[in-house]
Order: C-alpha cells, then structure tokens, then sequence
C-alpha cells in the first residue's frame, strides 16, 4: 500500500454467514495471523481494542440470505467501518460453493457495493479477485469452473449433490463467470492459472484487466499463496484497501504470503459435559450425524419449537449426563414448503434454538453447544448476545471450538461449534463429546 494510505492491519473481512466467518478466522489463525471476529456492528471502543492487538478484524453477518436491496443496507455501512481500520485488504467471506442468486445472498451486488466503498474511501479502482476454491476442504475451480466433493467425490458444482438441490440457492452453472454475470451489469470475466505461474504475472494480469471483477483458478495450495501473494503486491501499490470476495481459501493464501509466528492454536476442548446440538440444517449430512448421535446413544428429538414441555424434557436428559441432538423436523412439517424456504420459517427455528440453549447455559446444563445450519448459526449466536467470537480450539480439520464473548454470564465463555449443514464426517457430534473424555 502506498504511504499515503499506509495500513494499520493487515486484514479486514465480513462474513456472509457465521460458519464461514468462523472459517475465515481459523484460515487466517493457521498462518500465525491473531484474530477477533465481531457478532453485528461493534461498539467503536471494542473495535479499536481488537485492531490494536490483532492482524484480522472480522465481522460475522446474515448476507448470504439476503435478498439484494437487504443485503446492501447490511453490507454496505459494515464495509465502511472495516475500511476505517485502513487493511490493506478487505475480503468479503463467501461461501466455497459460491451459492449465491439474483434474489438471495447476490454476490454481484457484492461486487458493487464492495468496490462503491473502497472507491468512496479514495481507494484505487481494481478489478476484484473472486477465489472460491478452497482444496482441503474439497472446493476446486479450474479453467473457471467450479468443483465440490461430497462423501469422496467430487462434482461439477451443478451436478453436486447438495448444491444443484440447495432449497434456496440451487447451483445450476459451474462457470462461476457466468454464474455471476447473472447477477450484476458488471462485466465478470475468468482467469485461467495457466495464464499466470508467478504473483508478478497474475499482479499485472489484474492489474490491467478490463473486468470489474475476475474468476481465479486454484488446485492445491501452491495455486492459494500465488494468489495471496499477487494480492499483497496489489495492495502495496494501492491507495486504499484491495477488495476481495472469496472462500476461507482466500483468507489462507492471503495470510501464507506473510506467514507470522504465533503460539499453536490448541487442539483440545476445555469445557466438559454433555453436548447439546440445536439444528435447522436440512442437509443429508448434517441428517446422518444425527443418525449416528442416536446410534451412540444421545437423545435425538425435534425442536419441540421452543415450548417450555420441550425444554423441560432437554434440561432433564442434559442434567443425566446424556447429550441431546434437537432436529427442525417439526419445524419445518409445521411451516409447509411455501414458508419452508423462506425467512420466516428460519425466524421461528433460530428463535426456538437460542431459548432452549440460553435455558441449558443459565441452569448449568451444558457448556458445550453445536448449532447447526449457516444460516440459523448467524442467527442463533445473535440471539444468544454473544457480542464477539474467538477461537478456542481446533481439535481437527476444519472444526473450530469457539468461546463466546457476552455480557451474560451464562453465555460468556459457552464453547460453540456453529456448523454449515454440508461440513463434517458423519461422527462429528460424537466426537466432539468424546473430546471430554
């Protein structure tokens, strides 16, 4: 970055969902970069605390299921406060299967606001780097196109099984390019990576690019530091941020290009007990962990919608040491498919989820919680009071144990792990009670 706009950290992000901020905060950790991650708008105080002593600040949002007039006034003044912090790059988290429309979670609009803030902080004009691959976690883009593994294979993004039948973003193009052509004016074009095999050339490429924002192909993990490394030569050069949309596979090449010591992150959990996972996930994946949570013996029953009966019941299993798995099942039979997929469903089950885990904290019964779905995760934490998140382990893979940050004395300090509906081994829910043992 030029002097002029010399940064004060070295990284700046927001979130379109809680799993995949939490993600960014890990890819970022692993490179040695501290990090804070902030539920909502922060207080100015506490934002200038986390700036002080950490390399990333983030911010956890909803945008993901938006619709684009909502997702503007979420994601334009969030924006607009991390540019303050003077980063030299910003990133808009998305998600690594770029699930996004016209109507939900548009990342076109993305691409608007996010250069319409940076050009307004008197940032230089950049076409934006679009990294959606993230290969240890089975998401791949080469020649443009986009590839996602599902239980070992891996598909084309719109033959995944998954994602063609996501129930509010189905993905029926893998050409991300065109995918996204679909949801701005803006000209989006692809950058192959045999077109550039060192960060000078792939600088320069976006450097001179005509296109307001580009595809950017990535393999394995070499591909991800060239990509982080072409970014920071940007960046340098720059008045002003550079903008970024892409997976926690763009925050991993950002950080790999300026790796920095820092203590290893732990690998074991804290709290002990039993587990309680709150879900309105619809996902096969996240059906199967139940499956096997029934199988090792936890309670597995609907959410009962928040009623004090249900709750009751949960706090009695919870109280015998039996972990407890609360499914939406009936949630969704009660709203039907015409309010299934929409927000109102969503309200009812992340509502009816925080009452029966702010029930559990206050009484004792568990300091452990699993919540999944991206979506009801964002909400579910929000409702909590949970003001910001840090990392409190990463015990394998992708999973992060967070600790909560609250006012509440009962939230303060719950370990959360908040997953997406399509992440982990069918045993996760079991393992992570067995960590305890």
């Amino acid at each position: 970055m030029s002097e002029a706009g010399a940064a004060s950290i070295a990284a700046a992000f927001y979130g379109d969902d809680f799993t995949g901020s939490v993600d960014a905060l890990l890819q970022f950790a692993r490179n040695g970069w501290s990090g804070r991650l902030f539920v909502g708008t922060p207080a100015a105080d506490d934002l200038a605390d986390a700036t002080a002593a950490c390399d990333v600040v983030g911010i956890a949002g909803i945008a993901r299921s938006l619709a684009p007039a909502e997702l503007e006034a979420e994601l334009r003044p969030a924006l607009a406060q991390l540019v303050s912090l003077h980063p030299a790059v910003l990133q808009y988290k998305a998600c690594s299967t770029a699930d996004s429309s016209p109507q939900t979670g548009s990342l076109g609009r993305v691409i608007e606001v996010g250069r319409s803030v940076v050009a307004d902080a008197g940032g230089t004009a950049l076409p934006v780097p679009l990294l959606f691959a993230q290969p240890d976690f089975g998401r791949y883009t080469v020649f443009g196109h986009h590839f996602a593994a599902e239980r070992g294979t891996v598909y084309r993004l719109d033959r995944q099984p998954t994602m063609s039948t996501h129930p509010s973003t189905p993905m029926t193009e893998s050409d991300l390019a065109v995918h996204l052509g679909h949801q701005t004016d803006l000209p989006i074009a692809s950058l192959a990576f045999p077109a550039y095999t060192s960060s000078e050339d792939l600088a320069a490429a976006l450097g001179s690019s005509p296109a307001a924002a580009l595809v950017l192909d990535a393999l394995d993990s070499a591909h991800l530091e060239v990509v982080g490394a072409a970014i920071a030569d940007l960046a340098d050069a720059a008045d002003g941020p550079v903008f970024v949309v892409g997976s926690g596979g763009l925050s991993w090449g950002l950080s790999a290009a300026d790796r920095r010591d820092a203590e290893s992150i732990p690998t074991a959990s804290t709290a002990s007990g039993p587990v309680l996972v709150v879900s309105g996930s619809r996902s096969p994946a996240t059906r199967r962990q139940a499956d096997a949570a029934a199988a090792a013996g936890w309670l597995v029953r609907p959410l009962g919608l928040g009623t004090d009966d249900a709750i009751d019941d949960v706090l009695r299993e919870l109280a015998s040491g039996r972990s407890v798995v609360l499914t939406s099942d009936d949630a969704v039979e009660a709203g039907g498919t015409g309010v299934g997929a929409g927000d109102a469903l969503l309200e009812t089950i992340a509502a009816a989820a925080a009452s029966v885990v702010l029930r559990a904290a206050r009484t004792g019964a568990t300091r452990r919680v699993i919540v999944c779905g991206g979506d009801t995760s964002s909400r579910v934490t929000v409702l909590l009071g949970a003001h910001s998140l840090s990392i409190a382990a990463n015990p394998w893979s992708n999973v992060v144990l967070l600790r909560a940050h609250a006012g509440d004395e009962a939230v303060d300090g719950l370990e959360l792990l908040l997953k997406g509906g399509q992440v982990g081994d069918d045993d996760l829910f079991e393992r992570v009670r067995g960590l305890a043992d």
